[in-house]
């Protein structure tokens, strides 16, 4: 609550607020929401930055968005480049190389499709560079929008995520997701460009672990990352689960502890450790102790959203029960199977986080 959504007035404009920065958009299909989340791009208040978007191949529909877009906005600056290039098996450093080569700023913002941005978004990142930062990230939300599975997806990016990811920045672990991403590009030339990254699937962990290993430091803005897709299920959100702790496992091998930082395992285990050592009732304590976590997430939701939920507090309840419930077993099927399925492709992870594309025969 402290940091995210401060006034304008409340931030400092730094030296980095008269740089150019180089904006690069990954793209590929269509959902409702494209055209209205990509507007919101071309209408920022800032005096300096390019539009790259980047689009793998030449028939994708999302090509006629973009053309739209371009000719409704003539005055940005903006470019369309097809085609992408082939570096590596990442699919989204493919689509996004000639956009990088062309990249005339210094400040390279990689931004993912299903964002949306405020008018003062870029001011918002751009005040958080300061001589020492390397790399300005966003928190990941969601947007409100209809239906349950929206609802299941803004709990957990409004509890159990940020739960981890803002405690692991306030304390200085380096913890960061490639949503939207603030990134000098000479630091990342330095690394040996986005070419370097082209051999991970979470490309987003490694280059800001090259921006760390340099010595440069990282900032969270003000901001959240406001994920706005127009096409969300539950097997979709659970899909994305297992093949981001699949990643986790592969990276990080103390991600095997992963669920004991889960309510209901938790509340277990110090359910038993409180029986054990007090003689307290466990279940008691159990319940006790899931009802103070379920509080907590709950306030912590509503200082993540800012400002009034969209959906009831008996909705957010049946959320958080069903989101708490699917912790172990998505972490079971991330173990259970080392492929993942990304975009277009198939992928078989190794340990350290490179991978190596499925082809079929």
């Amino acid at each position: 609550r402290l940091h995210l959504h401060k006034k304008r007035s409340e931030v400092k404009q730094p030296f980095a607020q008269v740089l150019g920065i180089s904006l690069l958009k990954p793209l590929k299909g269509v959902d409702p929401n494209l055209i209205s989340n990509l507007e919101t791009f071309f209408t920022l208040d800032y005096p300096k930055y390019e539009i790259l978007l980047c689009v793998q191949d030449q028939d994708d529909p999302a090509v006629d968005v973009c053309k739209k877009l371009l000719g409704k906005y003539p005055n940005v600056d903006a470019g369309l480049f097809i085609g992408g290039k082939k570096v590596g098996i990442n699919p989204k450093i493919n689509n996004l190389m000639p956009g990088y080569e062309a990249a005339k700023y210094g400040l390279v913002w990689i931004c993912d499709s299903g964002i949306r941005v405020k008018p003062d978004t870029l001011t918002d990142l751009t005040n958080q560079m300061t001589e020492k930062v390397g790399l300005v990230h966003g928190l990941p939300y969601v947007a409100d929008r209809q239906g349950f599975a929206a609802t299941l997806e803004q709990v957990y990016f409004g509890t159990s995520h940020p739960r981890s990811y803002i405690s692991a920045n306030v304390t200085g672990i380096k913890c960061v997701t490639g949503m939207s991403c603030l990134m000098r590009k000479d630091v990342l030339d330095q690394a040996g460009g986005l070419v370097a990254f082209a051999q991970y699937i979470a490309e987003d962990y490694f280059m800001a672990k090259a921006i760390a290993d340099r010595g440069w430091k990282f900032s969270m803005a003000t901001q959240v990352a406001l994920q706005n897709s127009g096409s969300y299920s539950i097997g979709q959100f659970q899909s994305r689960m297992i093949r981001w702790t699949k990643l986790r496992i592969n990276m990080v091998p103390a991600t095997v502890l992963e669920p004991v930082s889960e309510c209901f395992l938790a509340s277990l285990i110090i359910g038993w450790a409180a029986h054990h050592v007090f003689r307290w009732d466990m279940m008691v304590f159990f319940m006790c102790h899931c009802l103070a976590w379920f509080i907590a997430d709950y306030i912590q939701l509503t200082g993540v959203q800012g400002g009034p939920l969209s959906f009831s507090k008996l909705d957010f309840a049946v959320a958080w029960f069903i989101r708490e419930s699917m912790a172990v077993q998505i972490f079971l099927s991330a173990l259970w199977d080392p492929t993942i399925s990304w975009r277009t492709g198939r992928y078989r992870l190794r340990c350290g986080g490179t991978a190596e594309e499925i082809l079929d025969v």
